[in-house]
């Protein structure tokens, strides 16, 4: 432990000893700067020396009486369950953790930050990380330290590291339990965590704390799931906004994924429910999607085709955040392959060619383009005039760069649009521009395909 005041804990004899420092340092200034030659003033001068020695003697006393240390000497044997198993010192804050045993708070909220999620003595996995006082232990180390004249500083009470007291906790812990009473329960408590988890990222992390917060939270529709009742959408919009708000926090993200309700309940949201809802689903599964074992496990699911499916009706309000959540997913090849078999190609080339939200879907298309089928796909839906089309037209060389990656992929799977490229090339010279003005991956890719071009021509007037 950090070295510490040596009053820490006695607000009043600090109060008093600053105070002494004070007066000590003023009569001390006024002594140092007396006129030794002024005779009149001699006895003034004798009188302060009195006071400053007073002022001296009284700040040696206060100091005496300090506090014994929280690390305690050999000579005074102390109760070992007093002792806090991780500093070895006299706890000042006694809890206990899910296995049961007992820290002092500071140390092991230090070990749960550390990203530990195990009892450090039993070395047990914690069901929960919620630190719950223990009263008796703490009434006891009280009395021990009465009785050998030892001042224990008192902790902060009902706080944390994170700015939440124990009353936000409680309060948490009964929204959660609301999620399994009446209606009005449920949508009032919803509401709340929306905002609190919005507002208080230390909220967020709350989630992390129980292995029954997800479900708890989710209950509601979870349960309209399951009985296949009537879903109350003002009540699923706040459930899947406050998840989309868990999922930001980083220690969430793997939790919220691999509680078995969550993604199946999020493809729901995607499927009906307000367009917000629709939206914020597809947010979370983005969100979520950062990490690559979510990537494979959403997936897995079946979440690309509710997005797509979204992504085609095409509203304003979903549309970035579908198309992020797709991109995302198609990160892995599984997804490529599990998204083209479920429409993605068809849909974006539509959406492309009536120049809606190119931008993200063309960088969808170019992730695409590496697998065969999608390739065959953009060739049979007439992508290729439209790509050269959008590199002789658009300004952004990220887009020229994609779609001249996706001609790549076609120009070496499909000799059947050969001669449309050449016809291209020729009009309006648009490859060989974009070999040398493109970025340097257009430009490779530019090259690719003239090389390739060129190759076939020497060829034919070569047999």
């Amino acid at each position: 432990m950090a070295k510490t005041g040596v009053f820490e804990g006695d607000p009043t004899m600090v109060a008093k000893a600053t105070e002494l420092k004070k007066e000590l340092q003023r009569l001390v200034n006024v002594i140092v700067n007396q006129d030794e030659d002024d005779d009149d003033d001699y006895h003034f001068n004798v009188n302060k020396i009195d006071r400053a020695t007073q002022t001296l003697c009284a700040l040696k006393e206060l100091k005496s009486k300090r506090p014994v240390s929280l690390k305690l000497h050999d000579s005074l044997a102390c109760p070992h369950q007093f002792l806090c198993p991780l500093s070895k010192e006299l706890m000042r804050d006694p809890v206990v953790v899910a296995t049961g045993q007992t820290y002092d708070r500071p140390f092991i909220q230090r070990w749960l930050k550390g990203g530990n999620r195990t009892c450090p003595q039993t070395q047990q996995v914690l069901s929960h990380t919620l630190l719950t006082p223990n009263l008796l232990v703490r009434e006891m180390i009280s009395q021990w330290c009465k009785s050998h004249g030892i001042q224990l500083p008192d902790p902060v009470q009902d706080s944390n590291e994170d700015g939440l007291t124990e009353a936000d906790r409680d309060h948490f812990l009964s929204l959660l339990e609301k999620m399994s009473s009446t209606l009005s329960d449920q949508k009032e408590a919803a509401r709340e965590l929306r905002l609190l988890t919005k507002r208080m990222p230390s909220f967020r992390a709350l989630f992390g704390e129980s292995l029954d917060s997800i479900p708890q939270l989710l209950n509601p529709l979870s349960q309209s799931r399951s009985q296949s009742d009537e879903i109350h959408l003002d009540l699923q919009e706040d459930l899947i906004t406050t998840l989309l708000n868990l999922s930001i926090h980083d220690n969430n993200k793997k939790f919220v994924a691999e509680t078995p309700m969550a993604i199946p309940l999020l493809m729901d949201a995607l499927r009906c429910g307000t367009i917000e809802t629709r939206s914020n689903a597809a947010a979370a599964l983005f969100t979520l999607s950062a990490l690559d074992s979510n990537k494979a496990l959403i997936g897995k699911s079946g979440a690309l085709k509710p997005l797509i499916d979204l992504l085609e009706e095409g509203h304003p309000l979903a549309m970035k955040d579908v198309a992020s959540a797709i991109f995302n997913l198609c990160i892995i090849h599984e997804n490529k392959v599990r998204a083209v078999r479920d429409g993605a190609v068809r849909v974006i080339v539509k959406k492309i060619m009536n120049c809606l939200h190119v931008d993200e879907l063309l960088a969808i298309l170019s992730m695409l383009s590496s697998n065969p089928k999608a390739v065959e796909e953009m060739g049979d839906l007439g992508a290729v005039p439209c790509l050269f089309s959008i590199i002789r037209e658009s300004a952004c060389g990220r887009n020229k760069e994609n779609c001249i990656a996706i001609l790549h992929s076609i120009c070496f799977s499909d000799r059947t649009k050969w001669k449309e490229m050449r016809e291209e090339e020729n009009t309006y010279k648009t490859i060989s521009q974009l070999a040398q003005n493109g970025t340097s991956r257009a430009k490779r890719k530019a090259s690719g395909i003239l090389g390739r071009l060129n190759r076939a021509v020497n060829l034919t007037h070569t047999a």
